[in-house]
């Protein structure tokens, strides 16, 4: 099923390993140590720059020649299992680990194929996906504007309506997905991307890069301390514990972050609180915003957030009815500081061709396996207004 994509998001050169394409090159050796060149050509695209990097892939900023434009391009390289030689092919690092680099890479082309079927306004566009070094290589959208992770630390997004202009509109894009059988299994605020309007777009999805995880045993450094609940941290390559209420906790704990100004309490040690006999150690969202958010949007956060997955909402249409109304056409206005009203999120251009393998029909059930994007930031021209006067 979809196979492996993990692909890194890259705010604004703000930490290490993150990078803001366009305005800014990545000139740091060890950031360049195993990918390719600027200028490197693959096929009809030119690397420019390093967008981000992790444990199992480069992304890289590229110009598409032909249609002349940029668009970021997602490099399959699992550092434990592959190596770059010298004529930039990828190779397993040894005999061993052949068939499990085979596997993931497999994975990461249907995955990518599994992707560029969807087309909705809040999922990034996967333009195509091909092989070449020895790997894969997925093409996609390159937007513009900054991590929702970004507008939480400069207290952007503080009320109410802020805050459901973000969940409203990722729901929808995640119901798209669940209808297909498809979880995302990778939400959190580094992973949800703004654009320049303020519409949300999903990035990122990390259902392949835990399947590869689970078949490397090295599933607990793949999920995110506080975004994943505890089915994540138990799941087998034939789990079936995940589904869409697992999407729901990360969500659920996105928007939790954006109301209390922290992450929620990792699962694990919820946990283990629980194996204790104690009192669950998260605080619940209605105590922490009561009397600046409603009670309803409240108590259905934290009904997103329970331990159990059975005590979840198990589908977004379900959670969906426990939240308040929301007026659809709004969207948060990250960069003017306002929520931006009077039309409805139009859908991204759709302007370059999408070359794909055979099709790819996802079965009806929710597998293990899922896919990853990102997109560069580019630096807003002007100042921010303060969180005190604008809070977006």
């Amino acid at each position: 099923m979809p196979g492996l994509f993990a692909w890194v998001f890259a705010p604004r050169l703000f930490s290490p390993g993150s990078a803001s394409p366009g305005r800014h090159r990545v000139s740091n050796e060890k950031r360049r140590h195993n990918a390719l060149p600027d200028g490197y050509k693959l096929h009809w695209y030119e690397i420019h720059a390093i967008l981000g990097r992790g444990g199992f892939g480069i992304t890289y900023l590229a110009l598409d020649t032909n249609l002349n434009h940029e668009v970021a391009i997602k490099e399959f390289l699992p550092t434990d299992l592959a190596m770059r030689a010298s004529d930039s092919s990828i190779h397993p690092i040894s005999d061993d680990h052949t068939d499990t680099f085979g596997w993931g890479l497999n994975r990461f082309i249907t995955e990518a194929q599994t992707l560029a079927q969807f087309r909705h306004p809040n999922i990034v566009l996967v333009h195509s996906v091909f092989e070449a070094n020895g790997t894969a290589y997925m093409v996609m959208e390159y937007e513009k504007g900054e991590s929702l992770d970004e507008a939480y630390k400069l207290n952007r997004l503080t009320t109410e309506e802020d805050l459901l202009a973000i969940l409203f509109p990722l729901m929808n894009g995640l119901q798209r997905i669940h209808e297909t059988g498809f979880v995302h299994r990778d939400i959190k605020p580094k992973n949800i991307y703004l654009r320049d309007d303020g519409r949300p777009v999903l990035l990122d999805f990390g259902s392949a890069r835990q399947a590869l995880g689970v078949e490397t045993r090295t599933l607990t450094t793949l999920v995110s301390p506080g975004y994943a609940p505890f089915e994540q941290y138990n799941a087998t390559r034939d789990s079936d514990k995940q589904g869409p209420w697992t999407d729901i906790y990360a969500l659920g704990a996105t928007i939790y972050r954006g109301l209390s100004g922290k992450s929620p309490v990792d699962a694990l040690a919820r946990a283990n609180s629980k194996l204790e006999g104690t009192k669950d150690i998260l605080e619940p969202a209605v105590e922490l915003g009561q009397g600046k958010f409603s009670h309803k949007f409240l108590a259905a956060i934290d009904k997103a957030l329970h331990f159990a997955p059975e005590d979840r909402p198990q589908s977004i249409a379900e959670w969906r009815e426990l939240l308040p109304e929301w007026d659809d056409g709004a969207t948060a206005g990250v960069s003017r500081g306002t929520i931006v009203r009077g039309s409805r999120p139009q859908r991204m251009d759709r302007d370059a061709p999408t070359e794909i393998s055979p099709d790819t029909a996802p079965n009806n059930h929710f597998t293990n396996e899922g896919t990853l994007i990102v997109g560069k930031p580019v630096p807003q021209s002007g100042k921010a207004k303060s969180a005190a006067k604008s809070p977006v």
